[in-house]
């Protein structure tokens, strides 16, 4: 009689190991992808930045130019349009973009699972915490 039970718990301790970590999984791979993006993006950024401009390899003069915040994209618009015209700087700030995003999206997710898992108390946090987020990306501004 209590072989059934075992073979019972047995089967339904996969399903709950399972139902816990597909959350965990989707919210790691997301925080994976997003560095992996990023990085990537940042690599191809320099890689075009030099491929355009040689001669940052052998002038100090020119290398500084380059990262002269003068020089950057201030705003969303000059990042649109330097991606569009295949600069490097523009890229590479993409990448930034991207990896400051990463954390942000993976809030969102949180929302949604504990939405999804009909955790009140967890979702009423995550959404303080996002909206503290969004609210800083609009009240905050750069230099």
């Amino acid at each position: 009689m209590s072989e059934p039970s075992t073979v019972q718990a047995k089967s339904t301790a996969p399903e709950l190991a399972r139902e816990s970590t597909g959350p965990e999984l989707l919210i790691s791979n997301l925080l994976r992808f997003g560095v992996v993006l990023s990085l990537s993006l940042v690599s191809v950024g320099m890689v075009v930045t030099f491929f355009h401009h040689p001669d940052y390899f052998s002038s100090a003069q020119a290398l500084r130019r380059l990262t002269a915040p003068e020089h950057a994209p201030h705003s969303l618009s000059d990042v649109l349009a330097g991606v569009e015209a295949i600069r490097g700087q523009a890229l590479v700030m993409v990448g930034l973009m991207v990896l400051i995003a990463t954390p942000v999206v993976r809030v969102a997710l949180s929302l949604l699972v504990f939405g999804r898992q009909r955790d009140r108390l967890f979702m009423a946090v995550t959404f303080g915490v996002l909206c503290l987020l969004l609210l800083s990306f609009v009240l905050g501004k750069g230099e």
